[in-house]
């Protein structure tokens, strides 16, 4: 029975305005909106949907609720569920650039910032435990989780090749035979991957016909960035920092630091740090209106896909739960991607604790410079712990304590 067009924007519409606190905490509060309260979908169902997000690139909690919406009430279900799920971020996103080119320099921010980065360096080390407590079950998955993090820390190998080559070595070393796909499924597999690839690339083809070279290069970047977004915005942020910093020239470290600890206190998905790395690059370029002109053009290369990934799979969910070898595939880079996040995480402490951080002749391992060593910001990472290691404190209360924490300090004239 289809669902009401009213109800099912009720629904969604609270599960976006309400989704803070990452893929986690947005997973369980669409169980139990979609599963225990409305009874939309089955355990059963609820939970292969979430395994075929969790095999296609991109947020795992935007495209469940694209996938639920898809199957209640088809393709504009779909639309609507997506679109509810990340439009609020994005408008928050937005305004939190806007105030930050205007005000981000003010000493006092700065000061909020410091304790919101502690926070931040916290909220990335529990999503390394989280996600290394169900990907490290074996010692190959020990093995791949310590060379990804070598590759990245050590050596700077393009974060891309590590994802591939780890997909790579574990649809190769799997067990057990694929199944046949629907044979009906296949024309309109087809149409779909025409009409949602076009709309993908329709951008970037008018992006070149007008000569805009800029937005051209943002829309090109983060549709890349899109297609290797496996194990979400944590996996890919030291790897978009080296491009748009160092390759590009776009913003800051700092300002990319900044954009996650902004984006972790928005609803949506945690992606949504690309709209405010394009809005800042954009404001550099030329002012507001090439910053929301980047916006958009990054929203749109970024979560288009996720449409294409769920409307061309959604009809194969059956098959591709069956298929032992993709299964494999994506157990291997998850636990690549494991070591990604440990990349990340120090790389993310470094920055915050240590005013410069250069890096040893011509391999990508950072060395920080001890004379630079920010006794406040450490002081504030041990109290980020104690909030919310020990007292289990969660993630919005966390951060608004550890930014007024870090305005204390500010106006004490300390930080």
């Amino acid at each position: 029975m289809k669902q009401d067009w009213s109800q099912l924007a009720r629904v969604f519409g609270r599960i976006g305005c309400m989704s803070f606190g990452g893929p986690a905490a947005q997973i369980s509060l669409m169980h139990e909106a979609l599963v225990t309260r409305h009874k939309w979908l089955t355990e059963q169902e609820y939970l292969r949907a979430l395994s075929l997000c969790m095999l296609l690139p991109g947020p795992e909690a935007m495209q469940l609720a694209t996938y639920a919406g898809w199957r209640l009430r088809g393709v504009p279900g779909g639309l609507l569920a997506g679109l509810l799920f990340v439009v609020p971020g994005a408008l928050v996103i937005l305004g939190l650039a806007i105030g930050y080119v205007h005000y981000g320099n003010l000493p006092l921010i700065q000061a909020a910032f410091l304790g919101v980065k502690a926070a931040v360096i916290v909220v990335v080390l529990q999503a390394l435990l989280r996600l290394g407590r169900k990907a490290l079950t074996g010692r190959a998955a020990w093995i791949l989780a310590g060379l990804a993090f070598a590759a990245l820390f050590v050596f700077g190998l393009p974060f891309p090749v590590i994802v591939i080559a780890a997909g790579i070595y574990g649809y190769l070393t799997a067990q057990g035979e694929n199944s046949t796909p629907p044979p009906h499924a296949k024309a309109r597999t087809a149409r779909t991957v025409l009409i949602w690839g076009g709309l993908w690339v329709a951008p970037i083809v008018v992006l070149w016909i007008t000569a805009q070279d800029f937005l051209l290069q943002i829309g090109l970047f983060f549709s890349k960035l899109a297609v290797v977004t496996f194990g979400g915005a944590y996996a890919v942020l030291a790897y978009m920092t080296q491009e748009v910093v160092q390759n590009y020239g776009w913003i800051t470290t700092g300002q990319t630091i900044d954009a996650l600890g902004l984006a972790e206190t928005t609803p949506g998905p945690l992606i949504l740090v690309t709209e405010f790395v394009a809005l800042l690059a954009g404001f550099a370029q030329g002012g507001l209106g090439m910053a929301l002109a980047a916006g958009a053009v990054a929203l749109w290369v970024t979560f288009t896909p996720c449409f294409l990934w769920i409307f061309a799979a959604g009809p194969y969910l059956e098959h591709i739960a069956a298929r032992p070898r993709l299964s494999a595939a994506l157990h291997a880079i998850t636990a690549a991607v494991v070591g990604v996040i440990l990349n990340l995480s120090v790389w993310f402490a470094l920055h915050v604790i240590f005013g410069q951080v250069a890096q040893v002749n011509a391999l990508a391992l950072p060395l920080p410079d001890v004379a630079t060593l920010n006794h406040w910001a450490v002081l504030l990472t041990a109290v980020a712990m104690v909030l919310m290691l020990g007292l289990r404190v969660s993630l919005l209360p966390a951060l608004a304590l550890m930014a007024a924490t870090g305005c204390t300090l500010g106006l004490l004239g300390l930080s």
